[in-house]
Order: C-alpha cells, then sequence, then structure tokens
C-alpha cells in the first residue's frame, strides 16, 4: 500500500501561481500512475492531470492545458502539481491519487486506489 499527504495549497490572486505537492510513504511512486483531481464546492471531483508510472507521459484537463504541470522527484518521491496564471474558477480541494495496476495515463476517479487526504487552493479575483 501507499499513503499519499499532499501539501501547499493556499490563497493566491487570480493569475498568480502555486505548486501542491503529493509526497508518498510505504512504496515507491514508480509502481503508480499518479493523477491530480480537484472538486470545488457542491461539484463533483474532475480529473486535472495525470502522468503515466514511467514517468514519461503526463495528460491534462482542456481546463488547464498550458497552465498546469505535473511532475514527479523520485528522489523525494513526491509528485508535483505546478499551477500557473491561476483563476478563480481553479478554486477547490485539489487531491493526488495513485493506481498500481497501470501502466499508461488513467484520468477517471473511480479506476484509482488511493488517495490524499486533500489541499485547499484558493483563487482569489
Amino acid at each position: 500500500q501507499v499513503q499519499l499527504v499532499e501539501s501547499g495549497g493556499g490563497l493566491v490572486q487570480a493569475g498568480g501561481s502555486l505548486r501542491v505537492s503529493c509526497a508518498a510513504s510505504g512504496r515507491t511512486f514508480s509502481a503508480y500512475t499518479t493523477g491530480w483531481f480537484r472538486q470545488a464546492p457542491g461539484k463533483e471531483r474532475e480529473f486535472v492531470a495525470a502522468l503515466s508510472r514511467n514517468g514519461y507521459s503526463t495528460y491534462y484537463a482542456d481546463s488547464v492545458k498550458g497552465r498546469f504541470t505535473i511532475s514527479i522527484d523520485n528522489t523525494r518521491n513526491t509528485v508535483y502539481l505546478q499551477m500557473n496564471s491561476l483563476k478563480p474558477e481553479d478554486t477547490a480541494v485539489y487531491y493526488c491519487a495513485a493506481r498500481a495496476a497501470a501502466i499508461g495515463i488513467v484520468t477517471k476517479t473511480a479506476l484509482y486506489d488511493y488517495w490524499g487526504q486533500g489541499t485547499q487552493v484558493t483563487v482569489s479575483s
């Protein structure tokens, strides 16, 4: 099993940047496909970005493409989501997730096995 802990959320003005982190313990991220999701109040959890298990492939939701970047630091066993040009509609709780039985990109919430507790990102206008 793997345990995931997010950090780095906070309050930022529109147009600003923020980086959220997801640290894994128990197993290394190299054994998992990973993803970032977000959930705004009153809305369903939605896909944001995903990273393949080998770390070579990435995929983004259209709403964040060109602004967000998912990456991994294997030495720290941590996955990051760099968020630039933030908009008020990016306000949400951000969750990282991991799936063991996959190699490629996974975008569906239901297919992920492990989740972190989430970190709040608030973008003011």
